[in-house]
């Protein structure tokens, strides 16, 4: 295909405004996909994907187009997530494309996804095409929508609005001709030597590392030596081919064109997503941008239930080359064993990769309480040590002061919720910096501790608003903090994967309610156990797990006090040796320290 006649572009909007439904009416309307093989939301194949209703990953599709000027264009559609915490696919996905398609929902209007994605579209210099959907449904406001996506400003200020209804496919042609009228061309050289960006990748169990990739300049063809500039890491193409949407090999990629790669790399450390693939015999002299790395925001443990450690780990590597944003290290608790320190972009992501490990892996972990990364300043050290194990924190003997994370969060309700939002976002030590009108809607602009907006907040934000308010964060810095740490002892002995950090001023409640928590939840034994919480070294909360007491009779109603006498001496012992026996924790126990309120 002559690359002026393809057209790369994403699709992108707030979540659930009808992304994979359009995506599904191009591809129907290319004839990509069979009338056997249509389904709904046929680009969201994860099982966590149809579960919860989202799209988690970008998916890539070529069609082909035969547009009212009687020529064939190729379309390579990104589809990509809208909820907050899947940003960075949507970034990655814009970068390897050319034009985007804001897609805003007639019912909702312009909510704060959408602006945020806006903003990565522009700062990409894409082509935006602006297009109002769900026209047709009962509650739709289509001259309000209009007007707020005027209201957002730049070429959307005169652009052509699209009115469509995704659902039903009315006005999506003309969607189609907009896109090859609208968006450009890739620009590149065919003559000039290989450069190919590497935008996303995953794991396949028999043919190894499978990058998707995006020419930019020259061709790439297949069994070429080729070349990874970030690591100088050579490999040759065992098949390069195009997505639509399934696997389907080429004898050659040219400029503009988006496929992928089989490397046959065996190792999920041997490329890296942003990397630029090039010819190894005539390799190019610069490589692309790339990426910047996406930082984590909560961080969890995840240990393997049972002898499934070398599992784990081999998911884990997998996972984070599908998932870029997901990261991990190895780790070791005394109470749990070897397993895996991880970092998330959001709370919903690691909700994410626990159902992936078990629905692609088959493997349930235990999860440790979810906690941001501290700055924690200790006597007689220049630079501060960064904490984001709440194991590693520093005795408090040591300590001089904490900074946290501070979040810049933008929250976006109606009027009519405006309270209850204010007086969520002050329960969790918000300080308002901002509040403004985009249209019927309400723009607040907070400054919060991460740690309080790392567990349920959104969940909440979403409940006291009635599901219309919407919630974006980014880093603010770091400020001081009056926080501790809480050690949770089970029978005298300290079980290091339930600490966590709190505010100060939280402390009594928080662990009130954590002892009684686990009371119900601690398998029991048959002697009492007490479960105490530890705040700098002293007790500050503490309840008894009751015993398994057993019936000492012999006969029905005959009791034998001998019998029983020695059953209470077993016990004694028992007591006496239970500080130095294993403790085996259920995940309901590291659930009890998620379901706190913070």
């Amino acid at each position: 295909m002559q690359p002026s006649n393809i057209r790369n572009f994403a699709i992108i909007a707030h979540i659930d405004h009808g992304k994979s439904t359009l995506a599904d009416r191009i591809m129907e309307q290319t004839a990509t996909v069979s009338q056997r093989e249509r389904q709904d939301q046929l680009l969201d194949d994860l099982a966590v994907e149809r579960a919860h209703g989202v799209t988690v990953k970008s998916r890539t599709v070529r069609n082909f187009y035969q547009a009212e000027d009687g020529q064939e264009y190729e379309y390579n559609l990104i589809d990509t997530p809208g909820h907050v915490d899947f940003t960075y696919e949507v970034s990655k996905s814009l970068a390897a494309s050319d034009g985007a398609i804001l897609l805003v929902d007639a019912t909702q209007g312009v909510q704060a996804q959408t602006v945020a994605n806006l903003r990565l579209a522009r700062e990409n210099q894409l082509v935006v095409i602006p297009v109002i959907n769900k026209i047709d449904a009962a509650a739709a406001d289509v001259d309000r929508t209009t007007q707020q996506i005027r209201a957002l400003g730049g070429d959307l200020a005169t652009a052509t609005i699209y009115r469509i209804s995704a659902k039903t496919g009315l006005g999506v042609h003309a969607v189609m001709e907009a896109i090859r009228t609208t968006i450009p061309a890739p620009s590149g050289r065919a003559t000039a030597p290989l450069k190919a960006l590497v935008f996303d990748s995953q794991y396949d169990a028999f043919k190894g590392i499978i990058a998707a990739v995006r020419v930019v300049d020259g061709q790439l063809t297949a069994q070429e030596p080729l070349r990874l500039m970030a690591h100088n890491q050579a490999l040759t193409a065992k098949e390069i081919g195009v997505l639509a949407p399934n696997r389907t090999a080429t004898a050659r990629l040219g400029v503009g064109e988006v496929g992928y790669v089989i490397t046959g790399f065996k190792d999920p450390h041997a490329l890296r997503v942003g990397d630029t693939l090039t010819s190894a015999t005539t390799p190019t002299a610069t490589a692309l941008p790339g990426y910047q790395p996406a930082q984590s925001v909560v961080y969890a443990g995840f240990y393997p239930q049972g002898d499934h450690y070398r599992d784990l780990q081999l998911a884990v590597e997998k996972l984070a080359l599908n998932d870029s944003s997901f990261h991990y290290r190895a780790e070791t608790s005394d109470a749990l064993g070897p397993g895996f320190r991880c970092g998330f972009l959001g709370i919903f992501h690691l909700q994410i990769i626990r159902e992936r490990l078990h629905d692609e892996y088959g493997l349930d972990v235990l999860t440790t309480a979810p906690n941001v990364t501290y700055r924690v300043h200790v006597a007689r050290e220049t630079d501060p040590v960064v904490v984001d194990n709440p194991i590693k924190f520093p005795d408090f003997s040591q300590i001089e002061w904490v900074e946290e994370p501070l979040a810049q969060a933008t929250i976006t309700t109606t009027s009519d919720t405006l309270s209850a939002v204010m007086k969520l976002a002050e329960q969790h030590q918000g300080t308002l910096e901002d509040m403004a009108n985009q249209g019927d809607l309400i723009v607040l602009t907070y400054q919060l501790p991460f740690s309080e907006i790392a567990y349920d907040f959104f969940n909440t934000l979403k409940s006291v608003s009635h599901g219309y308010a919407t919630l974006t964060t980014e880093l603010a810095g770091y400020a001081p903090a009056d926080v501790v740490k809480i050690e949770v002892h089970v029978n005298y002995a300290r079980v290091d994967a339930l600490s966590f950090v709190v505010h100060r001023q939280d402390v009594a409640r928080v662990t009130q309610a954590l002892v009684h928590q686990l009371k119900t939840v601690i398998p029991r034994k048959l002697y009492p156990m007490p479960v105490q919480a530890v705040v700098e070294g002293k007790a500050v909360a503490r309840v008894d797990v009751p015993p398994l007491r057993k019936n000492a009779a012999v006969n029905g109603e005959q009791r034998s006090t001998s019998k029983k006498q020695a059953l209470l001496r077993r016990q004694s012992k028992n007591k006496r040796q239970a500080s130095h026996s294993e403790i085996e924790l259920p995940q309901a126990v590291f659930n009890a320290v998620l379901d706190l309120e913070r």
